[in-house]
């Protein structure tokens, strides 16, 4: 562990006086595609929507947020993401903890959308399923990450007003936005695209902190981003990267059992170096690192610095959003924020195993790991925050839990 410490320390000023966190937003509009002219003539999108049956239930919602009207203008081009009755009666069964049942007839939905979902909401989900240009399925693009699209929703006006939070669409592997599929693309109406989606796109509503903040099994996380965070450069400066709404991240995060295996073996190497002898070392490191309390052991201060813990965990995250769907299929390897201090490291090995249509495992491997790490792939495959193991979306990134801790270079 100290060959990291010695190895990273120097590049850490580099790391925290750029605004590496900030510059990983990538929301200028010069990165979008050209968009695709559309025909200006026969149905608009939204009078495309109201007579279509299986889409009933998302005009209705449409309705509900004001928008129908602005949906039928001629003068502006827009691209759709629209989850069809099924996934509709899904999202209305999830958020009404199961009062309104999958059996329901329709008109019990489409009541429930008109009296309990605040037309506020309504326009948010709407809104973060716009984008303000019509573009083809053909247009997002296969590459990683993810290409990333502003749609209508400004997640803090109070913030700037021109703020805009994205989504992340891709034909890689499928065609996906975000961590969910589409079933149909490119319906074409006089002012744009309509793509059909398994199930409703939900914006998000939290930061990565607070899942981190608040999660059960991250617990070791948010001790060790705490102590990296008490260095004398740049105090805070994770946590407060991990609520900012400029930033644009994938966080792997190791469960809590993922950390004390990796420091209860660190801790006991450390010790056998010192002369403690291997069976009193296990014993001693079992109990030191049994709990989050760790890494604010003043005794493991000179091994367990906060350069080195900062070092660790910016190699957890990737400077962009990246979806497992969108992961490549053989291993290849990707740089994370540790690059910048260390602009030459291979950073980590990422890959994916599809079942159908959903991911059915992915890994991320540290270059010191003998292993790669599993990423703890949600039971059910859509499981949202904060109950989800993967592809948990939040409004500064996306977070994977994973099952080992990543080694950047050699203890």
């Amino acid at each position: 562990m100290l060959t990291i410490k010695n190895k990273i320390r120097s590049g850490f000023a580099i790391l925290l006086a750029s605004a590496i966190f900030i510059s990983s937003c990538n929301k200028d509009p010069m990165e979008f595609p050209v968009p695709t002219p559309v025909p200006s003539t026969g149905a608009t999108l939204g009078d495309t929507l109201k007579t279509n049956a299986d889409d009933s239930l998302y005009y209705r919602l449409i309705v509900r947020a004001g928008m129908a009207g602005m949906l039928n203008s001629r003068t502006n081009s827009y691209t759709m993401f629209v989850p069809g009755n099924n996934a509709m009666k899904s999202f209305i069964n999830a958020i009404s903890g199961g009062a309104v049942p999958l059996s329901a007839p329709d008109a019990v939905f489409s009541g429930f959308i008109t009296t309990n979902i605040p037309a506020t909401t309504a326009a948010s989900i709407v809104g973060y399923n716009i984008i303000p240009q019509a573009v083809p399925a053909s247009a997002f693009g296969n590459t990683f990450p993810n290409m990333q699209y502003p749609t209508l929703l400004n997640p803090a006006p109070s913030v700037s007003a021109l703020l805009r939070l994205t989504t992340f669409p891709t034909n890689r592997n499928g065609n996906w936005v975000n961590n969910v599929p589409m079933t149909t693309v490119d319906w074409k109406a006089a002012n744009g695209y309509i793509h059909h989606t398994l199930a409703l796109v939900a914006p998000p509503q939290r930061y990565l902190w607070n899942r981190i903040d608040t999660d059960t099994d991250l617990t070791y996380l948010k001790a060790a981003i705490q102590r990296a965070d008490s260095g004398t450069v740049a105090p805070g400066y994770l946590q407060g990267v991990l609520l900012n709404i400029g930033a644009n991240l994938t966080v792997f995060a190791p469960n809590d059992n993922a950390f004390k295996t990796a420091l209860t073996g660190a801790i006991a190497q450390a010790l056998i170096r010192a002369g403690v002898p291997p069976a009193t070392a296990m014993t001693q490191a079992t109990s030191l690192a049994s709990t989050p309390a760790v890494f604010q052991n003043p005794a493991l201060f000179p091994v367990l610095t906060a350069e080195l813990v900062k070092g660790l965990i910016v190699y957890h995250v990737l400077g962009n959003r990246a979806f497992v769907n969108n992961f490549p299929t053989t291993e290849e390897s990707y740089p994370t924020l540790l690059n910048t201090a260390i602009p030459t490291h291979p950073g980590v090995k990422l890959q994916v195993t599809f079942g159908a249509p959903f991911p059915s495992a992915a890994t991320v491997k540290g270059l010191e790991n003998p292993t790669p790490s599993n990423i703890i792939i949600n039971a059910s495959p859509l499981t949202p925050d904060p109950a989800g193991s993967s592809d948990q979306n939040y409004l500064n990134g996306v977070l994977h839990k994973i099952d080992q801790v990543l080694l950047p270079l050699p203890l």
